[in-house]
């Protein structure tokens, strides 16, 4: 929390031009394109993360896919998550967040920008309505994020098990998988400190449909869990040796 205050205090003088801007697209979204409401954001979380003392290693976007219509699955460690990826992302994508976040000022206003989609992590049969709600944009080459963790985790860079029902979501749009590994992204927000840090984004090796199309969706989820780790792994190790 007192990271996001000094966000807003580093920006006093940007918050009311940026928030008209953002309550005026998230009002009237269908008037403006898609790129026009992704840069909108871009420039709103550019100004935020350069407020709020932290800086953003993004590795890999050179490995994502040419073509859009791909699922980006990172691990979940909290609410910078998203601001850390769109920092390093050039490319327009959506998001798939809880639904309790549906009514908070400004956030939904960011959610109505990114035409993202609620989900309903104690409803089932919603939840699949959204999943394969996202694969049909997705077929038709929309980008999208989703948490298959469910929940952050409380253990740092350690990772909780990944949900095997929100790959669901690939395999019925038959799209690339984009694992993403975020690493020190929970010492943002879910820390006390304002000290300045450094967090990572790694972008994987995509992994095409022909590679996932006949395994079930818990061992694909188990896969892109073992790559995140690894790749968290490999680079907490060469920390060390540094």
């Amino acid at each position: 929390m007192k990271r996001i205050i000094f966000m807003v205090l580093m920006n006093l003088w940007y918050v009311p031009y940026g928030m008209f801007w953002l309550c005026r697209m998230a009002a009237h979204p269908e008037r403006y394109t898609e790129q026009q409401k992704f840069g909108h954001l871009k420039k709103i979380d550019n100004r935020a993360i350069a407020g709020g003392r932290v800086t953003i290693e993004g590795h890999g976007m050179e490995k994502l896919p040419e073509k859009n219509g791909f699922i980006m699955y990172p691990n979940h460690q909290g609410m910078f998550d998203v601001l850390a990826i769109l920092k390093v992302m050039e490319r327009p994508f959506s998001v798939v967040f809880k639904k309790e976040l549906s009514n908070i000022f400004f956030v939904k206003q960011v959610i109505a920008c990114f035409g993202a989609l609620a989900i309903d992590r104690e409803d089932p049969r919603q939840g699949m309505k959204i999943i394969l709600q996202m694969a049909e944009e997705v077929k038709q080459g929309r980008n999208y994020l989703i948490f298959a963790e469910g929940t952050r985790s409380k253990n740092g860079n350690k990772l909780q098990d990944f949900k095997g029902g929100s790959f669901k979501a690939a395999t019925k749009a038959k799209c690339p998988i984009v694992p993403v590994a975020l690493i020190d992204s929970y010492k943002a927000f879910d820390t006390s400190s304002i000290a300045r840090q450094k967090v990572q984004v790694h972008f994987l090796e995509p992994i095409l449909y022909e590679e996932y199309q006949k395994m079930k969706t818990t061992e694909i989820a188990a896969m892109v869990k073992a790559r995140i780790e690894a790749k968290i792994a490999e680079c907490e190790n060469a920390r060390q040796e540094a």
